[in-house]
């Protein structure tokens, strides 16, 4: 029964699957967000480095570039320490299903940007998200804080997303992916030396350099490698809907993990039910949406 699947779609799930163990790794490392995303970006940016200079490939940039690259590798930095501390201070379901909500956010923020006018569809994908995430907030008040970091994480996700999708159509996407982690090191290395956080925060036990050495390699550097890999020949829908697998990937493997720890009441699986399945079936909406409106126009 799975003779019909590609190499490159299995290779985008088991790439998505990762994605969804850095939750995990999240509460595993026993460090701060920030200090747990500056060795992050530190080690994939030495791991996309040495990626570009086994392959041989140019790093040289324009000023231009190098200016951009590192202003969203800021914006990447700041969702990770987002993100991170979304799952300190709550679990890694109420954390990934908030993330969900970068869904909602490009499909009004992009036609803005872009100076498009949004789709029918767009707004009643996100009221169905909002109502979804109203139902976290109302069934599990005890995570406000982590509620609220989440969908800022979601937020940020969808400003640098967006302006990764213009930088990947100028340039290659490994060397941007490299500047940006470095962008994101300096950012956050500015800002832990402005308010002195270079200090025992820092210190690592046995264990946590091995999940970060995890967390920097395969779930940061080789999945980004794969991911550009995969979208050279499968379609923007496939990844797209893929992708959207990620919190679900995040939330069994939450489970597996720290069983009764991640177990949450009705409301918030009801919640969580409507925003995934929502963010899951949008796709596919957005692909019939688009064909109808395209059959209506005038020939």
């Amino acid at each position: 029964m799975f003779k019909g699947i590609s190499k490159n779609t299995w290779l985008l799930h088991v790439t998505v699957l990762i994605w969804g163990f850095t939750g995990i790794l999240g509460v595993l490392i026993n460090t701060t967000a920030l200090h747990l995303v500056w060795y992050r970006v530190l080690i994939a940016a030495l791991s996309l480095l040495a990626y570009l200079l086994i392959k041989k490939r140019p790093i040289r940039v324009t000023k231009k570039q190098l200016i951009q690259y590192t202003l969203t590798g800021g914006a990447v930095g700041l969702h990770w320490v987002l993100f991170f501390g979304s799952i300190k201070v709550s679990t890694v379901s109420v954390t990934l299903v908030c993330l969900s909500s970068v869904t909602l956010f490009t499909a009004f923020l992009e036609p803005i940007i872009k100076r498009r006018k949004i789709a029918k569809i767009d707004i009643i994908t996100g009221l169905t998200i909002i109502f979804g995430i109203y139902l976290i907030f109302a069934f599990e008040t005890k995570y406000l804080l982590g509620i609220i970091l989440g969908i800022l994480a979601a937020f940020i996700a969808s400003i640098f997303s967006i302006i990764n999708s213009n930088l990947v159509s100028k340039g290659s996407a490994t060397l941007i992916g490299f500047y940006e982690m470095l962008g994101a090191f300096f950012w956050i290395s500015l800002f832990m030396l402005i308010t002195n956080r270079f200090d025992r925060g820092l210190v690592l036990h046995q264990s946590d350099l091995l999940y970060l050495i995890i967390l920097g390699t395969i779930c940061t550097a080789t999945a980004y490698v794969l991911a550009i890999v995969i979208m050279k020949e499968l379609s923007a829908f496939t990844v797209a809907l893929a992708t959207n697998l990620e919190p679900i990937y995040g939330i069994i493997l939450a489970l597996i993990f720290f069983g009764s720890e991640e177990k949450m009441s009705i409301g918030f699986y009801v919640g969580a039910s409507i925003v995934l399945g929502t963010v899951l079936l949008y796709p596919y909406f957005k692909k019939a949406y688009e064909k109808r409106k395209f059959k209506s126009l005038p020939l």
